[in-house]
C-alpha cells in the first residue's frame, strides 16, 4: 500500500497530526502550526504590541526552544514590532542545569540572552537549599523560586511579557 498523501497537498504525509490525526507533510504542518500560533496571538486579550519586550523562557528543552523560533518567525512574517530576548534560569544544581544553558547559547541564534542565576539574585542556589532543609524533595522550593527569578530577570530587562512553554504572561514592566 503507498504511504498517505498529504490531506493539503500531493506530496506524501510524513506524519499524523496529533491534534486532528489529518495526515500532512513536513511543510504543510509547519505552515499549518505557524497560521494557527498568529491566530491565537491575534485572537488574544492583548495581542502583540509594536515596542513590546517579550522574553522566552529558555530551559535549553524542546519546548522553549520552538517556541523562541517559531515566535521569531512569526515576528519576521507578521512584524509585530516586538523585541524578543531568551531568559534563562540557573538553580544553582550541581550538574542540571550545564548542559541545558549549552543548549541555549548554541541555539538562540541572534537574540540576546540573559542567564539569571538563584545565587545572584537570593544569595543561594538549590544545592544550599537542599543541605540546609534535608530531606529529597525540593521542587516546591525551586519552582517558586524559578518564577520569581524569571520575573526578576524580566524587570531587569524591561520586558513586558514573559513567553514559556506553557503559556504568555504578564511580567516585567507590565502584563496581565
Amino acid at each position: 500500500m503507498p504511504p498517505p498523501r498529504c490531506l493539503h497537498c500531493p506530496r506524501p504525509a510524513s506524519l499524523l497530526r496529533p491534534r486532528t490525526s489529518e495526515p500532512m507533510c513536513r511543510r504543510c504542518f509547519v505552515s499549518s502550526f505557524e497560521l494557527e500560533a498568529h491566530r491565537a496571538l491575534l485572537a488574544d486579550d492583548r495581542p502583540p504590541q509594536p515596542g513590546e519586550v517579550w522574553a522566552v523562557a529558555a530551559s535549553g528543552g524542546k519546548d522553549s526552544a520552538v517556541l523562541a523560533h517559531l515566535l521569531a518567525r512569526l515576528e519576521e512574517r507578521h512584524g509585530y514590532g516586538l523585541r524578543l530576548v531568551l531568559l534563562s534560569v540557573d538553580e544553582g544544581i550541581s550538574g542540571y542545569r550545564d548542559a541545558s544553558l549549552g543548549a541555549v547559547r548554541r541555539a538562540r541564534g541572534e537574540l540576546p540572552l540573559l542567564v539569571v542565576g538563584f545565587r545572584e539574585l537570593f544569595g543561594w542556589s538549590m544545592d544550599r537549599v537542599a543541605k540546609e532543609l534535608g530531606g529529597s524533595n525540593h521542587c516546591t522550593f525551586c519552582g517558586v523560586l524559578r518564577r520569581q527569578a524569571l520575573e526578576r530577570g524580566a524587570r531587569l530587562l524591561g520586558v513586558d511579557r514573559i513567553a514559556t512553554g506553557e503559556g504568555i504572561w504578564g511580567g516585567g514592566s507590565g502584563g496581565h
